[in-house]
């Protein structure tokens, strides 16, 4: 008869963090969908070839393009990571190649729309004034601690190929040719949807594991571990050291949680819903580059010294960034206090977000059809975690 209690009120507590996990999907699955939708189409008419020609140094200038082109880029982490090392082998500045990588995980459209459904409109200005104020704050560290002769080892071990994830994902360049058409113009043609196509499937397919899983957990800590836990860790009712304690405390948690990429947002719902503070939320989400599998990749491409100096500069940048925005909204009286992120069970009812999951299930119907259709196909994907044979060459349109 035990044995039979104890099963139910496993099973019991199973579902209800499935329900917690489907609960969010429901909710995010249309933004989800949009998102990549977006960034694909923006991917289809930015070549990654004329990246590496724009990052030559750490300017102003060269950092604020290397933020745009990040941003374009929207790689999932891994990716990121791999497409930075490959801008630095081939002669970009790593200073610019770090800030395109900040930028291409932090300052994404998908992201934005995500963080918007489950966290509000606070937490999306947040991430956006938050993300280039870290990518200055990282340029002035580097500026003062990055020595020339670490680069330099950095670059020797970049040259030794060591493989990381996403090798693949990285190298490939689907966009339409620049032949004199407007933006527009290239991505109404044929080639820019199959290109938009092959974007949209191929992020998927690199997200896909941290998104899901990322909701899998936040589900089952939404059902298992009470409020009061996290209220009694982030010391919610202490005022301003709760402030200060939750963008320190944010990235150590984000870098065991071991999930990257916008996976990240619906636990960070659940830590806010249990009382991180709002500076703290965005320190956790700035941190997915500091995840423990990827510092390892770090270690991998240019050696233990310079992952170390990136564990330590990006962990400053993450909590001042999460830290001045925190107070530079309590002062401007626009910071988020309700704890009213979307952490909810399962529902699936006739509303507005059904009708809006049909509709975007329709169009990535679409585009996963143009894909298999006229794009990539399943030898793509097989491509995408191994480096490419000469991978100064782009994939074939």
């Amino acid at each position: 008869m035990v044995p039979m209690i104890l099963a139910v009120a496993v099973g019991h507590e199973l579902w209800r963090a499935l329900s917690f996990a489907f609960g969010m999907t429901w909710e995010v699955l249309w933004a989800l969908i949009l998102g990549f939708a977006l960034s694909a189409a923006v991917q289809a008419v930015v070549s990654k070839r004329e990246m590496r020609r724009l990052l030559p140094d750490d300017s102003p200038k060269t950092l604020a393009i290397a933020s745009g082109l990040g941003a374009a880029s929207s790689s999932c982490s891994y990716a990121s990571v791999a497409l930075a090392r490959s801008l630095f082998r081939k002669g970009a500045d790593f200073t610019a190649g770090m800030a395109f990588q900040f930028a291409s995980t932090n300052l994404v459209i998908e992201l934005g729309i995500i963080m918007w459904v489950l966290l509000g409109w606070q937490f999306v200005l947040g991430e956006f004034v938050g993300g280039p104020l870290m990518i200055v704050l990282l340029a002035l560290l580097f500026r003062l601690f990055l020595s020339r002769r670490l680069v330099e080892e950095a670059r020797a071990e970049a040259e030794k190929g060591r493989l990381g994830s996403m090798e693949g994902h990285a190298e490939m360049d689907m966009s339409v040719e620049d032949d004199g058409r407007s933006l527009w113009r290239r991505l109404r043609s044929s080639g820019g949807f199959t290109a938009t196509a092959n974007y949209f499937v191929m992020d998927w397919a690199a997200v896909a594991r941290d998104v899901f899983g990322g909701l899998l957990i936040a589900g089952a800590l939404a059902a298992w571990v009470p409020n009061s836990f996290w209220q009694r860790f982030f010391l919610e009712h202490h005022g301003t050291v709760a402030k200060l304690w939750g963008p320190l405390v944010g990235p150590a948690v984000a870098i065991v949680s071991f999930v990257c990429s916008i996976g990240n947002v619906p636990l960070a719902a659940v830590l806010w819903n249990g009382g991180i503070s709002f500076g703290g939320v965005l320190a956790f989400i700035f941190a997915d580059l500091i995840i423990l599998p990827i510092l390892d990749i770090y270690r991998r491409y240019y050696g233990w010294k310079m992952a170390g100096f990136l564990l330590a500069t990006f962990y400053v940048t993450m909590v001042a960034a999460g830290l001045a925005v925190e107070f530079l909204f309590q002062g401007l009286g626009i910071e988020r206090h309700a704890r009213d992120a979307k952490v909810e069970m399962a529902s699936v009812t006739w509303n507005y977000t059904t009708f809006l999951n049909v509709a975007f299930l329709v169009l990535a119907g679409a585009l996963v059809w143009r894909y298999f259709r006229l794009g990539g196909g399943w030898a793509m994907l097989r491509m995408m975690n191994e480096p490419m044979r000469g991978s100064d060459q782009a994939m074939a349109k």
